[in-house]
């Protein structure tokens, strides 16, 4: 006996196209990246600066001053835990470095630099150097 099938050309077409797409795309849990927001604020003596470091303790934190150039690095450890009893429910651990650079208009006295770090807030107060500021030249 022959076993006789009727051809459809577009179930070949459509198979492939059609596979896995029922199925829910894996989900990984997004990453917290860890940022430093920074706010700067100039006067005639010196420069006022605060970052928002949240996480970091005193001692992770390092601040570079080169010229002009301001450099700030901290590593941050966060860890979360909930307890109920003596059991752990939930555990969370997340390890990071954070880092801004960037140039000031003029050069820093980093010798009468003042830095302060409470509640995740770093305060910094950079002074000008006596003989940076700046000259306008004239063009002929």
């Amino acid at each position: 006996m022959a076993n006789i099938t009727r051809y459809n050309p577009f179930d070949e077409l459509f198979k492939d196209f059609t596979k896995g797409f029922w199925v829910k795309p894996l989900a990984f849990p997004a990453e917290t990246a860890v940022e430093m927001k920074i706010d700067v604020k100039e006067d005639d003596k010196s420069y006022t600066i605060r970052a928002e470091i949240p996480g970091a303790k005193k001692e992770d934190i390092k601040v570079d001053v080169e010229g002009n150039l301001v450099s700030v690095r901290a590593d941050v450890k966060q860890e979360k835990e909930e307890k109920k009893g003596e059991k752990v429910v939930y555990s969370e651990r997340s390890y990071g470095m954070a880092s801004r650079s960037f140039t000031l208009p003029n050069e820093v006295d980093a010798s009468g630099a003042k830095a302060d770090y409470k509640d995740g807030l770093l305060s910094l107060t950079l002074p000008k150097k006596a003989n940076g500021s700046g000259q306008r030249i004239a063009i002929s």
